[in-house]
């Protein structure tokens, strides 16, 4: 854990699942900040959540597709964070992608403790279809977004400086988006107190 005692404070107290939800009627009340991740299946939102956090509060899982709701979190009084369900599994029937699009692009219109969404592309492949849609959904909801380059300790350095600065000329054109991609690696620990800071900023 940081040697910061504000971050101590908020990331090394108390966490607990407050539930998880698979339509807008369980919503919980908007009252105190809420900090988002989404991501494809599979780009290590789970490892990256608890590697956040400093302990396992996400499961981790290597079949694709596992998180199918909305799970909240809340961090003490300081905010809630919530895990949306990881999209882009090809395996998922039509009319469960569509239904979880309607839910997802509710939650984030109708949310306005809603701080930012950390949207989490593999760097070791850079954007995909599915999730220049999930840019576009985000814009269209106007919800700040922030591009995080997961498992960027796999990559070489000059491959994930390319895919980075790829990423960084497509994000002048979402007005919604940080315009800069931030590589985190939550095996080696890299990125991770930086983006600890950036969530106390937000909240």
């Amino acid at each position: 854990m940081s040697d910061n005692p504000i971050i101590r404070k908020v990331f090394g107290g108390s966490c607990d699942f407050r539930l998880g939800i698979a339509n807008l009627v369980q919503l919980p009340p908007s009252h105190i900040p809420e900090i988002a991740f989404a991501g494809r299946s599979n780009v290590g939102k789970s490892s990256l959540i608890n590697a956040v956090m400093g302990r396992k509060i996400a499961h981790v899982s290597h079949t694709p597709g596992r998180t199918q709701q909305l799970n909240f979190f809340d961090v003490g009084d300081h905010f809630w964070l919530v895990d949306m369900p990881g999209y882009g599994y090809a395996k998922v029937s039509k009319s469960l992608k569509d239904n979880w699009n309607k839910v997802l692009r509710d939650y984030l219109r109708g949310r306005p403790n809603l701080r930012v969404v950390f949207l989490l592309i593999d760097s070791r492949h850079g954007l995909k279809e599915n999730d220049l849609e999930m840019m576009k959904m985000l814009d269209q909801s106007a919800v700040s977004y922030r591009i995080i380059l997961t498992k960027a300790d796999e990559p070489k350095k000059a491959d994930l400086e390319a895919t980075k600065a790829l990423i960084e000329e497509k994000l002048k054109k979402h007005p919604a988006a940080f315009p800069e991609a931030f590589p985190v690696s939550s095996w080696k620990k890299t990125g991770i107190e930086e983006l600890q800071e950036m969530i106390l900023d937000l909240i």
